[in-house]
């Protein structure tokens, strides 16, 4: 990445934190450089900053920690961690790891995402702490600047997953009589109205929603960021258009140091020899972005993992992972799902 055009700070955006999906009870350096410190990005409340023909950035360190918890003292644990790697909208300029015991990392063999492998004894307390530490420089994603397709993902995301089938014809519910147009740019925004229009971003408890199940989002209309890009990645592979699935943390749009609650979602569809992102459930939260969020996603962000049913390496023995965003621990086989969060985030001053 040429550092010189971070400098080019011309926007001011809004990004309201993503989808915080409630969880149950809760050092190494690349020796990178971070370059120079941007301007801060600036909060907007009415989507008319976020009009702009150079991308925006934000250079922040985000704490990637925690521990598995609620297990038996000297309990025998089996964690896999997601590892945030450079992508067309960030650059890792540096990282720390604190686990306990060794370590391994591995390129998930289906999507290419990297994967840190360990295993531990829980202690007195029945935990097993983590920690990765980022520093992240992340820019918007603009629509005309969009990432270039890479020979065999239009086929690779064209394929159904367990909770995103395409061959349950959920476009006749969604689109109704529509016709979509021929091109996949248009076919596209057609689409994504139809499941703004459809869905409402709600969590009620006792509820299914934060699986990414395409079919019951479809019949419930309401649900968190996961619910809202599956039902769109179905119906746009359901139209032959390809669809990936991203996730990740939202980074609060007020510049300077936090929690984050929890991960957020994304999708990304092929059109024009591009990946073209949308964010539909932060344009449900907001009406005056939906333009907005359709091509572009502010830099208030980071990625960390892309698919769905993930075979995780070293593999994993209680089957395929939904998605991966949250730490994967398993216990004789069987997968563990309790952790205490402890994700964070500080602005590079």
């Amino acid at each position: 990445m040429n550092r010189n055009f971070k400098y080019l700070i011309l926007a001011a955006f809004l990004f309201s934190v993503g989808c915080q999906q409630d969880t149950p009870k809760e050092s190494q350096q690349n020796g990178s450089k971070p370059p120079a410190n941007p301007p801060p990005v600036a909060d907007s409340t009415d989507g008319q900053a976020l009009t702009h023909d150079e991308p925006a950035f934000r250079e922040f360190t985000f704490v990637y920690g925690g521990a598995i918890s609620e297990l038996k003292p000297d309990a025998e644990v089996s964690i896999w961690l997601p590892i945030a790697e450079d992508t067309h909208e960030q650059e890792v300029l540096d990282r720390e790891i604190n686990v306990p015991g060794e370590y391994v990392i591995g390129e998930e063999a289906k999507f290419g995402n990297t994967i840190l492998h360990f295993k531990a004894t829980a202690n007195d307390g029945g935990e097993v702490p983590f920690e990765v530490t980022y520093i992240i420089y992340r820019k918007e994603a603009l629509q005309d600047q969009g990432e270039a397709l890479s020979e065999g993902e239009t086929e690779l995301f064209r394929q159904a997953t367990s909770f995103v089938p395409v061959d349950k014809k959920l476009s006749e519910d969604v689109l109704g009589d529509t016709n979509l147009a021929d091109d996949p740019l248009t076919a596209g925004r057609q689409i994504y109205d139809a499941i703004n229009e459809r869905m409402q971003y709600d969590k009620p408890e006792g509820k299914a929603w934060g699986r990414g199940d395409s079919v019951w989002a479809c019949g419930n209309g309401f649900g968190n960021c996961t619910d809202f890009h599956s039902l769109f990645i179905s119906v746009c592979r359901e139209q032959d258009i390809a669809a990936r699935f991203e996730i990740g943390f939202p980074i609060p749009s007020k510049t300077g140091a936090g929690e984050v609650g929890g991960y957020h979602c994304w999708a990304k569809f092929a059109a024009d020899n591009k990946w073209m992102p949308v964010d539909i459930s932060e344009a449900d939260k907001d009406p005056t972005l939906t333009d907005y969020y359709y091509g572009n996603l502010t830099a208030n962000r980071v990625t960390f993992t892309t698919g769905r049913d993930l075979t995780l390496t070293p593999e994993q023995q209680a089957g395929p992972v939904n998605f991966l965003v949250y730490p994967y621990a398993e216990v004789e086989g069987e997968a563990h799902t309790t952790f205490r969060k402890g994700f964070r985030y500080e602005d590079v001053q």
